[in-house]
């Protein structure tokens, strides 16, 4: 597992390095220009292909993961993810794919990972819907390929800060690869770890500088790769519960549909409709009151890297439970409650600015501070 940690790593690392220190060659094309929009927060122009280390390092963490186990599983695992990553990397280097081509991109890719690698739910621990699924495969396929496209779409949604999505997927694989280990499923707990060798990779340029961005191709293949070794850890043990990798992703899963019905009930806009008040942002705008108004470039990044750990934190209080109580659904379907409750509650507390001391982090901007 170690030999697969360090090449994944290292070949993100690498490629990441190469792609920052040569971005006069695509800037133009890879970095996102627009820095006026309601969800752009960097202070300049930055290139957004940080899908193509992470992708890099899991090529090689899958290569090292097949020469020590002579499984073909992850090679069709990592083919499958080809059009959900290529999906993202095209709208990363064109700004033209919009977010329903990428999610019916992400749908083929695990309709590929359903038939090649038997990717498929067949069991949520719900009387009743769990003969359906064990009876009719149509079903079961479709629900697959929701779930799967909607997880990886919802950490798509919560790549919006230095090293934030980046350090949740971290969290989830190591739950996964915890309850992976415990099953004695070597073949997922390498998958885990060059997945997290790959994500670190690209971290130690992410954060906390943001020298470059997972982009849309980076979110979607993390995204695509968490659902798919969650629906197989469920699929391949029985004793796992399907609400084991759900509480490990209900913080973007439940950003995302709260999200929805803000747009679609409290909002009355389009589900699609770009604005500023997810979780994240909010937090930034109102809990991080660090240098507010200076133009400093260093500032605006400092003030971005540190709206991250207030995400993490919230992140780990359901992946820590997750991995307590990965067999026992009434607790999980609990912890879920639990989650959701806690999320609803805070967000209502920030945006009513009712936020408690203790959040808030705070320096003032010195009068007269460079606008450069």
């Amino acid at each position: 597992m170690l030999l697969i940690l360090l090449s994944s790593t290292f070949f993100s690392l690498i490629i990441g390095a190469g792609l920052i220190r040569y971005s006069h060659l695509h800037v133009h094309f890879s970095a996102d220009h627009d820095l006026c929009g309601v969800q752009k927060f960097h202070a300049t122009p930055v290139p957004r292909v940080g899908g193509v280390p992470i992708m890099s390092g899991l090529v090689a963490g899958f290569g090292m993961l097949f020469y020590l186990t002579q499984s073909w599983m992850p090679i069709f695992l990592l083919l499958s993810s080809i059009p959900a990553f290529g999906a993202g990397l095209i709208e990363d280097m064109t700004k033209k794919v919009g977010p329903g081509p990428r999610l019916l991109a992400t749908f083929f890719a695990a309709l590929l990972a359903y038939f090649t690698i038997n990717a498929g739910l067949s069991r949520l621990d719900i009387f009743g819907v769990d003969q359906l699924l064990s009876h009719w495969w149509l079903l079961s396929l479709m629900l697959t390929v929701i779930a799967v496209g909607g997880v990886a779409h919802a950490v798509n949604i919560i790549d919006g800060y230095n090293g934030l999505s980046g350090v949740v997927a971290v969290f989830i694989f190591l739950a996964i690869a915890y309850v992976s280990f415990k099953m004695q499923d070597i073949e997922l707990v390498g998958i885990c770890f060059a997945m997290i060798g790959a994500v670190v990779g690209l971290l130690f340029w992410n954060f906390p500088r943001g020298l470059i961005f997972a982009g849309d191709g980076g979110a979607y293949l993390v995204g695509f790769m968490i659902a798919e070794v969650s629906v197989l850890l469920v699929q391949r043990h029985a004793e796992v519960s399907p609400w084991f990798p759900l509480l490990c992703v209900i913080y973007p899963v439940f950003e995302t549909t709260f999200s929805i019905y803000r747009r679609k009930f409290l909002q009355n806009r389009a589900i699609g409709y770009p604005d500023a008040l997810h979780l994240h942002q909010i937090i930034y705008k109102r809990v991080v009151l660090w240098m507010v108004g200076s133009k400093e470039i260093s500032h605006r990044t400092q003030r971005n890297s540190l709206t991250s750990p207030y995400l993490w934190a919230l992140s780990s209080f359901s992946v820590v439970p997750a991995m307590l109580f990965w067999n026992k659904t009434p607790w999980l379907i609990g912890f879920v409650l639990i989650f959701m409750f806690t999320y609803v509650r805070l967000y209502r507390m920030i945006i009513r600015f009712r936020t408690p001391r203790w959040m808030l982090l705070r320096k003032s901007c010195r009068i007269g501070a460079s606008s450069k």
